[in-house]
């Protein structure tokens, strides 16, 4: 026989229960759970304030019945929880984990079980994750689930967004950077957002800048938004034709999608302790202790830096101008090495 230990437990304990099969008499659930059968009632309805449905039969031994989501475990979780999981199991086909179909399902499984309110607040938030990145990390979104659900519905309805921004600087890049720059934060910033974007953990608006007339990246949790949103825009075309070639541009400091230095290198270790460290170039499987590495940076000396953080023998391959960085490279290593070297 159940031992209750609590409200939250007896309650978590009734939702198994009818989970677990289609009906139960009241009788039989209050001797399950060793309550009484008012105290059954006064749970039930606990759970239907939850947004759970519950059917009960008429009589004085009416059975319960819970009318959806009888196959899924137990789900008492709170606005920003719930939030978090849709989030992660949408980014999951952008993350190559062969598991696209059945996230898809767990989705929808879970979408058709909550309560409307929740169904909603899912449902508004829309957004844009890079190919070659990681999803969003689910426990940084509750943070801003409320910034990101008011977002996502700006978007779509094309309503101009108002928000303070704590802090930086615009690079060159277009991208918010880590300097403040007293003209370029007025409060409030007013921007027509275009999209929502997940990369590396950390949560992103595309938008276009109505203070400075050009398309700006905005991390999401250093907007304090405004409350209201403003008039309604038509849409501008981005810069590229696909959103995530656009950011990872941005992100690289280049108007278009690559590096401007790219060099090709082989690399005295096997692939599997190489590939972790190269985000977004290329490793070549050469044999049990070789790998080929293509990559790309902001210059060629940026470039053999990288290169050279491996504890192995480097080979350079192409071009001339990353062999010509690594002894310029070489020799900054050498300078820096010498006892008698100190800033001026």
């Amino acid at each position: 026989m159940y031992q209750p230990a609590g409200t939250a437990s007896r309650l978590l304990a009734l939702l198994s229960l009818l989970q677990a099969r289609r009906e139960w008499p009241g009788p039989v659930l209050a001797g399950r759970l060793g309550v009484s059968l008012r105290t059954v009632r006064r749970d039930v309805e606990r759970l239907r304030d939850m947004g759970y449905e519950i059917t009960a039969g008429r009589g004085s031994i009416g059975g319960y019945r819970l009318d959806s989501g009888a196959e899924l475990p137990p789900l008492l979780l709170d606005d920003d929880q719930v939030t978090a999981i849709a989030v992660a199991l949408r980014a999951v086909p952008l993350a190559g984990a062969g598991v696209d179909e059945a996230a898809g399902r767990a989705l929808a499984t879970i979408r058709r079980v909550m309560p409307s309110r929740l169904r909603h607040r899912v449902d508004a938030l829309q957004f844009t994750t890079l190919t070659a990145d990681a999803p969003a990390n689910p426990a940084g979104t509750a943070d801003v689930t409320d910034d990101l659900v008011l977002l996502s519905t700006a978007i779509r309805a094309r309503e101009v967004v108002r928000f303070d921004y704590t802090a930086e600087a615009v690079t060159r890049t277009g991208v918010e950077g880590a300097a403040a720059t007293a003209d370029l934060l007025r409060p409030p910033r007013r921007a027509e957002p275009h999209h929502l974007v997940a990369s590396r953990g950390r949560w992103y608006l595309v938008a276009w800048d109505l203070g400075v007339a050009d398309w700006r990246i905005f991390r999401v949790d250093r907007m304090a938004l405004r409350a209201h949103t403003g008039p309604r825009f038509t849409p501008r075309t981005l810069p590229e034709d696909d959103v995530r070639e656009f950011v990872a541009a941005r992100f690289k400091g280049w108007s278009a999608n690559d590096w401007p230095c790219r060099g090709k290198v082989v690399v005295d270790l096997p692939a599997r302790a190489v590939a972790p460290f190269v985000e977004d170039g290329v490793v070549e499987d050469l044999g049990p202790d070789r790998c080929s590495v293509e990559v790309g940076s902001w210059s060629w000396v940026a470039l053999a830096a990288l290169l050279g953080r491996f504890e192995a023998d480097v080979h350079v391959l192409q071009p001339d101008e990353l062999r010509v960085a690594f002894g310029e490279l070489a020799r900054r290593f050498q300078r820096a090495s010498e006892p008698g070297d100190r800033p001026r």
